[in-house]
């Protein structure tokens, strides 16, 4: 270590401390380590473990984390155990030693039942989820997903917010939250809370610009923990920020998650639709309805002559969803004031409510009650989870 900093070989040294599941090597020796991430201070590692003693492994986990802790330098660890089952890694726990964050228990959750949460937290009381998806980064999904969740809160409808976007996290700069969640007791997080919606990120758990460098699993699992071990409370509605494109780790947040329904964005151009297009097909496979399509950067409007100009073409979207019979919810323009605005952390719905690019999002939020009530009148939209104690 050179001027207090820490680095990988530190680590490294510090896990050869650690006996393997075998007692007598250490996980390093064994290459049972990877995915090692220094950041200021902050250190994260997985460890590879057979499935069948993830349970009985558990301490090995601990001492892990209790080594690399102990370092001068280290502000705090996640240690991740990951396993390996039929040449599938299997997500097994994710946990920060840090006082102020509780302490994970084991999210594999294939099915809605196991989803199901603790009293402590979790969707039991949340009304709908609605994922807000694109097939390809860059078309505006965060931004859009920001201002329909405050659309629907405009309603008068109790939101919440899930950023599950995790490598690449929008939620706090586009709400301008910042600082840490606080333990509400117990193993679950308080979400933080902005105009009137509550959210949840991984931006609340790491710095801005920190990689997060991580395999599928281990998305999903900090995505299931900040979906039932957050006290999410009372909601009508929960809006997902979800992650760009159709991998694996989408697919499985589809399949895992009581999704009522999807929205999807594109631009109107054909590449964007080619991808929107795999989205569609990606929710049709796991029986999700799709609410409709979103057109964002429909069309640029001049800030100062008032001038609109086609930059990407016009009204793809909207064609794209009529020739597949998905119901179209409109349109956003691309417009210097929703940029402004989302930089600042002041979302165009609640800075300026009365704009015309304020409207189009509370229309669009009004349009995706309105087609979570025909999902549910018609049997589609799946229901959120209960607990029943009998």
């Amino acid at each position: 270590m050179t001027d207090g900093g820490i680095g990988k070989a530190d680590i490294v040294e510090a896990l050869r401390k650690v006996k393997g599941p075998d007692l007598t090597s250490d996980v390093i020796a064994l290459g049972l380590v990877s995915e090692i991430l220094v950041d200021q201070g902050r250190v994260t590692f997985a460890i590879t473990v057979p499935a069948d003693r993830a349970e009985q492994l558990e301490p090995l986990r601990q001492a892990a984390i209790k080594v690399v802790g102990e370092l001068p330098g280290v502000r705090d660890v996640v240690a991740v155990l990951t396993a390996e089952r039929a040449g599938k890694p299997e997500p097994m726990r994710i946990q920060s030693p840090r006082p102020d964050m509780p302490r994970s228990g084991t999210p594999s959750v294939p099915s809605s039942a196991q989803m199901a949460p603790s009293a402590e937290g979790g969707l039991a009381d949340v009304g709908a989820v609605i994922a807000v998806a694109s097939g390809k980064g860059g078309v505006g999904k965060s931004t859009t997903s920001v201002n329909i969740a405050l659309g629907l809160a405009a309603s008068g409808a109790r939101v919440g917010i899930l950023d599950a976007d995790i490598y690449g996290p929008s939620i706090p700069r586009l709400l301008r939250l910042t600082g840490r969640p606080t333990a509400a007791g117990g193993r679950t997080l308080k979400p933080m809370s902005s105009y009137g919606l509550k959210a949840m990120s991984m931006g609340f758990l790491v710095d801005e610009d920190t990689p997060m460098i991580w395999r599928g699993p281990m998305v999903i699992s900090a995505i299931t923990q900040m979906l039932n071990e957050v006290a999410w409370g009372t909601l009508d509605m929960m809006v997902v920020d979800m992650p760009p494109g159709t991998g694996d780790a989408q697919l499985t947040l589809a399949q895992q998650v009581p999704l009522s329904g999807a929205v999807i964005v594109s631009t109107p151009q054909d590449l964007a639709l080619i991808d929107a297009r795999k989205a569609l097909n990606m929710f049709r496979k796991v029986d999700v309805p799709v609410l409709g399509f979103v057109e964002n950067m429909s069309y640029y409007i001049c800030s100062h002559c008032g001038q609109t100009d086609d930059l990407f073409g016009h009204g793809g979207t909207r064609r794209e969803a009529e020739r597949i019979g998905v119901p179209f919810l409109g349109e956003v323009p691309l417009h210097v004031d929703i940029r402004r605005n989302s930089d600042a952390g002041t979302p165009i719905v609640v800075a300026q409510p009365e704009s015309p690019h304020a409207k189009a999002y509370c229309a669009i939020a009004d349009r995706v009650i309105g087609r979570l009530e025909a999902e549910r009148a018609r049997g589609g939209a799946k229901p959120p989870p209960r607990i029943v104690v009998s």
